[in-house]
């Protein structure tokens, strides 16, 4: 199935199911759908560098607004160009608002109409975080998309919190929307895109509501979902997405914020999401958890001590292609940086991995049983 023109910066080719596959056009390159964005929270990926990112597959990366704006600060990033020529990456970026640390820094904090209020996490200093004030944060950045401000509850919120977020997400999406029209007026030149983040907790007319008030604001680019896995059981965030997926503009990218765990970027692009980041796969890494095709291997288990085979057979990884399983055992039994390294690079090659393999399965009319299988070997552990 081909959508035929694109509908803005997307191109919808392909559907199998509720699955689908597509390629988002963006200012610093393309990017096939679905697609895993591996996260860079203060301009870094932990413990790869952008070569790494290239050779695992990564085409675009996630910033964050909220530590980027205290460290270094907006006006070093300005000065050096934006990001991408900061750290050396010349690929897409996408950067968050800041709302979801305003809420993980919830006791440091204060939501008001104009703004997120919130002590720094370093040195406690205040700052106001307003829906203008996000939009041009992002806009120096230089995102080739940024996300408007939005409230995000955690995930057991009762309906009073939840029908507050969705009420304030949207009034700050207006403001978010004329400040980058204001910017691209005065800059001449083209802005990154805003998306919109659809809230609503765990209830499913709200969720509803979000997005049907969201979409009459401005024929958005894409819609981000927020507000899930953030807490709230996995069948509770699959019910949402099944909700969504009937009124979501089908010729646009949907992008399930913070999922990243190979199960459930597999559940999700089955449930019609197109877009993911998670620190999931570089935290892990760093406490000694490899994802493999046969589940979740801890590779400190003594069991591995004289095992020299690699990780997963499967993987093509710099990590798979050179190293043995009891090597890996010896770094992290030894204290060694270097196994952090590697199992960062693995686990984050192996969701860029999964989500082509992913995609190639969707245009080949072929998701669902390709996915049911993978699921299988993956839930039946080593």
């Amino acid at each position: 199935m081909n959508s035929g023109a694109p509908h803005g910066d997307f191109v919808l080719e392909a559907e199998s199911g509720s699955a689908r596959a597509g390629t988002l056009r963006l200012r610093h390159g393309d990017v096939p759908t679905p697609v895993f964005m591996p996260v860079g929270t203060v301009g870094t990926v932990k413990y790869l560098t952008p070569e790494d990112l290239r050779a695992a597959g990564a085409t675009i990366i996630l910033g964050n607004t909220y530590h980027l704006y205290l460290r270094p600060g907006i006006e070093v990033i300005e000065a050096a160009g934006g990001l991408g020529p900061f750290m050396h990456w010349d690929g897409p970026i996408l950067t968050d608002s800041g709302g979801f640390q305003v809420f993980s820094l919830s006791k440091l904090n204060r939501i008001e109409e104009q703004g997120a209020t919130f002590r720094s996490h370093i040195d406690g200093s205040e700052h106001l975080l307003t829906p203008e004030k996000a939009v041009d944060v992002q806009s120096v950045i230089g995102s080739d998309i940024m996300m408007a401000l939005d409230v995000c509850p955690p995930g057991n919120a009762d309906r009073a919190t939840a029908r507050d977020a969705v009420d304030r997400t949207l009034r700050w999406l207006s403001r978010c929307r004329e400040r980058r029209e204001e910017i691209g007026r005065a800059s001449g030149s083209r802005a990154g895109l805003l998306f919109p983040i659809v809230q609503g907790a765990s209830f499913e007319d709200l969720r509803l509501e979000s997005a049907r008030q969201t979409l009459e604001v401005a024929e958005w680019p894409g819609v981000a979902i927020g507000g899930l896995s953030v807490g709230e059981p996995k069948d509770v965030t699959y019910r949402m997405l099944e909700t969504l997926h009937p009124v979501l503009p089908a010729d646009r990218p949907r992008y399930l914020m913070g999922v990243g765990y190979p199960d459930d970027l597999i559940e999700s692009i089955r449930r019609g999401a197109d877009m993911f980041d998670c620190v999931a796969p570089t935290r892990n890494g760093r406490n000694g958890t490899a994802f493999t095709s046969y589940g979740q291997v801890n590779v400190k288990k003594s069991a591995f001590r004289v095992d020299f085979e690699p990780l997963d057979p499967a993987c093509e990884c710099e990590c798979c292609r050179n190293y043995s399983r009891a090597y890996l055992r010896h770094l992290f039994s030894c204290g060694e940086l270097l196994g952090h390294r590697l199992l960062s690079v693995h686990n984050v090659a192996f969701l860029l991995n999964l989500a082509g393999q992913a995609r190639s399965a969707i245009l080949a009319g072929a998701f669902d049983g390709w996915a049911s299988d993978w699921l299988e070997r993956y839930r039946a552990g080593p």
